[in-house]
């Protein structure tokens, strides 16, 4: 999950990053939360800084990342995911 803002410049630099994964990635659902739009999901992850991205799996939180978050990072995170 992907928290982020229309507003936040960092959201911005995490795009393409997300992007690139997505594409790689075809099997793993990547969701977009606008805080502003959703605050209630927002709220429920206890998102307090954007991005805020969030790797899950079916058993819940796998890690959490604030910040831009480089591709690498992500990739090890989602391995941990089982995917």
């Amino acid at each position: 999950m992907d928290f982020y803002a229309d507003w936040c410049g960092p959201c911005k630099n995490q795009d393409p990053i997300l992007e690139e994964l997505s594409e790689d990635y075809p099997d793993v659902e990547f969701e977009k939360v606008d805080v502003e739009a959703d605050q209630e999901t927002a709220n429920d992850y206890s998102v307090r800084s954007l991005p805020t991205l969030v790797v899950e799996n079916d058993d819940g939180v796998v890690q959490r990342f604030v910040g831009v978050t480089q591709r690498d990072d992500l990739e090890e995170a989602l391995g941990e995911a089982g995917v």
